[in-house]
């Protein structure tokens, strides 16, 4: 089904085609491709992020693995019973997520950790039919603006009527969803205090709240 994730020789951005072609002769035993989803299908809370990184997702093949940004998320969510297992930075590594989902608005590795508004809108196509095939999903955690702004695209929403701010909930009522933001648990964000640990466990326990 092609809410999994998109097939490997997916093709729409050319950007983002060359870069991988790139990183399969750099990194010949990295994934390099556009990486899957992580969690059950059937859990409340989805969580959206920007893209893999270049040396976690991209080497791993599972969203926020051997990344910074999953040093600091992944252990929150098991401390407030979202997840089980020890986290060791591999997708074999029996980590297993609970209620919850982890995917990316764009799967495929940027160059520089950055996006651009059409790669975000191909994205778009596997982003909508996994919301549609998530029967009892009640909550997105967007993880920065791109994410943000990505589930509002896709969904059909003026981005205008719903101002990303740390810690807003939204009400998407047209599709019977909530929508919470956090700032991104990047390695920039943490080092600038953008974002400390305490703000986003304060976001985890308003999920735990909310479910």
């Amino acid at each position: 089904m092609s809410f999994v994730c998109p097939d490997k020789k997916c093709n729409k951005c050319k950007r983002l085609l060359e870069f991988r072609k790139e990183n399969e002769k750099k990194f010949p035993t990295y994934y390099n491709g556009p990486v899957p989803s992580f969690g059950d299908i059937n859990a409340k809370i989805l969580i959206l992020g920007l893209a893999p990184g270049l040396n976690g997702a991209n080497q791993t093949a599972r969203p926020f693995t051997n990344d910074y940004a999953g040093d600091v998320l992944y252990p929150i969510l098991k401390k407030y019973g979202f997840a089980k297992g020890n986290y060791q930075k591999r997708k074999d590594d029996g980590f297993e997520l609970i209620d919850v989902r982890v995917t990316n608005s764009v799967r495929c590795v940027p160059p520089q950790n950055k996006v651009t508004g059409e790669e975000v809108k191909n994205c778009g196509t596997y982003l909508i039919d996994e919301l549609n095939n998530m029967p009892n999903l009640k909550v997105v955690l967007t993880l920065g603006s791109v994410a943000h702004n990505a589930l509002l695209g896709v969904l059909g929403y003026k981005k205008s009527a719903f101002k990303f701010a740390h810690g807003a909930l939204h009400r998407l009522d047209k599709h019977n969803l909530l929508m919470l933001n956090s700032y991104h648990t990047s390695r920039y964000n943490i080092n600038t205090g953008v974002l400390t640990f305490e703000m986003f466990e304060k976001i985890v326990e308003k999920l735990r709240s909310l479910c």
